[in-house]
C-alpha cells in the first residue's frame, strides 16, 4: 500500500498471492513517485505463520529484481498465464515498432526472428530495441 499525502489515505499498489509481481509493482511505483518529486511511503503486508503481518518495505524493494525482471519459470505455484502475457506483451511491442519502421507484411522467417528476440530478451531490452526502431523510422 502507498500513502497519498494529498488525500491522507492509503492506496493499494499491488495485490497478488505471488511475491515477484508485488515486488516489481512496488519498484515501479517507487520510481514513478520519485520521478514526480514525491517521497514514497509504503506498507507491505504478507502472510507469516498463518496470519498477516507488516513486512519492512525497504528490505522488500531492495531485494526486488532489476526494473523489469524476467518472470520465473512456470511452476505449479506460479501460473504460466503470467509468463504468456508478458511474452505476448513483448511481442506486441516489437511488432508495433516494426510497423512504425515501415515493415507491415512480415514473412514467416521474419516472424520466427521476432519470436526468437522476444523469447531471448527481457521486456526492458525489447522496449529499448523498439525505441531504436522508432527513432530509425523518423
Amino acid at each position: 500500500m502507498f500513502y497519498e499525502p494529498s488525500s491522507a489515505s492509503w492506496r493499494v499498489g499491488a495485490e497478488s498471492p505471488y511475491r515477484v509481481p508485488v515486488q516489481y509493482a512496488m519498484g515501479e511505483m517507487t520510481q514513478t513517485l520519485r520521478a514526480r518529486g514525491q517521497d514514497p511511503v509504503m506498507a507491505l503486508w504478507g502472510p507469516k505463520d498463518g496470519a498477516w503481518q507488516r513486512i519492512d518495505a525497504s528490505a522488500a524493494t531492495e531485494a526486488a529484481p532489476a526494473p523489469a525482471p524476467e518472470p520465473p519459470p512456470a511452476s505449479p505455484a506460479q501460473p504460466s498465464k503470467l509468463i504468456e502475457r508478458l511474452t505476448d506483451r513483448r511481442h506486441q511491442v516489437l511488432l508495433a515498432a516494426l510497423n512504425r519502421a515501415g515493415l507491415y507484411d512480415l514473412a514467416p522467417d521474419d516472424e520466427a526472428a521476432v519470436r526468437a528476440v522476444v523469447d531471448q530478451l527481457d521486456e526492458t531490452t525489447v522496449r529499448r530495441v523498439a525505441h531504436w526502431l522508432a527513432l530509425a523510422a523518423d
